[in-house]
């Protein structure tokens, strides 16, 4: 069960591993774009692809016809990976128990976005961990996890390849011990958890919005950790009274230090608590994605600005 990129890897993994899977679960496809084109899931599209396994999209996961369908199946196991809350009358129905694959060291960053919030709560490590489902969120017995470090300068884009294929193989080893009987899960201890590093909440125009008033060393993890989805969220303000909302990409901790933002001919500077930021790739409102010199090449007007503001 399981809907984006991350969870196709340990479907694949499951079946280059001999295991038989007959069906995904996903969500039903969506329109999506300016065409409204309808648009699957990228669980489906590799199903899809693969042949031979029923592709079931459920409105609702306590549907009668779907429930009757899961049954017939006889399922040994369900694996779940970033897919949806599951309601009881589902994670119990297999004899072996339901599992899933959760971005992070569990009890660690619960929640919606793991992989983002590691990065933005400037994380040495992460990992991921498979664990058996009940009923509340992200809580159940663990089974087996792995640690993976976070780099200087990660971003959630290449963390989240780590992290897929290290949860892949962790998925096949997972249901090998299962099979085995090799495997004792232990519960969560959340105890030692704190507030930062309790959560992961789902992202959303509030939270991907930098808070320029936070040390610059803050705000160039909220970029990583936001890049290159859903980005970081930025307003410019210039002396005229322009105001430009714009995503940013990429940026690096400047030793330039001032109350004012700065834009030269070269670079764009944002003052945060501390010390300045640099932006160095920005997507404006109704734009594409482009450099810093690139952008300022295109406002010259702005160069000098003494009264520009980022809010």
């Amino acid at each position: 069960m399981g809907t984006p990129e991350f969870a196709v890897a340990p479907l694949k993994a499951l079946l280059d591993a001999g295991y038989e899977i007959p069906a995904v679960v996903t969500v039903p496809d969506k329109p999506k774009g300016r065409g409204l084109q309808m648009a699957q899931s990228d669980v489906k599209k590799f199903a899809l692809e693969r042949g031979g396994i029923d592709i079931l999209q459920p409105e609702k996961l306590r549907d009668e016809s779907f429930l009757k369908k899961l049954e017939s199946y006889n399922a040994d196991l369900f694996i779940v990976v970033a897919f949806r809350m599951l309601p009881e009358v589902v994670w119990k129905m297999p004899k072996k128990g339901t599992f899933n694959l959760h971005a992070s060291l569990l009890p660690k960053f619960r929640g919606a976005a793991p992989i983002n919030w590691a990065v933005i709560q400037r994380e040495k490590e992460t990992g991921v961990t498979t664990f058996f489902i009940d009923e509340k969120i992200d809580t159940g017995s663990i089974l087996l996890q792995q640690k993976c470090p976070i780099e200087e300068r990660e971003t959630v884009e290449t963390l989240h390849d780590k992290l897929m294929e290290m949860g892949s193989a962790l998925v096949v080893k997972t249901v090998q011990e299962l099979e085995n009987g090799t495997i004792a899960p232990q519960p969560q201890d959340a105890s030692a958890l704190t507030e930062t590093t309790a959560a992961a909440p789902k992202l959303n125009k509030t939270n991907c919005r930098i808070d320029w008033s936070k040390t610059a060393e803050e705000c160039d993890a909220l970029v990583r950790g936001l890049s290159p989805y859903p980005a970081a969220l930025a307003t410019m303000q210039t002396g005229s009274g322009e105001t430009i909302e714009m995503k940013i990409f990429a940026s690096e901790v400047s030793d330039k230090k001032g109350s004012k933002a700065i834009i030269t001919d070269k670079a764009i500077f944002v003052p945060c608590s501390d010390k300045m930021l640099e932006i160095t790739s920005l997507q404006p409102a109704g734009k594409k994605r482009m450099g810093a010199v690139d952008f300022i090449n295109g406002h010259k007007n702005l160069v000098g600005d003494e009264n520009i503001r980022f809010i």
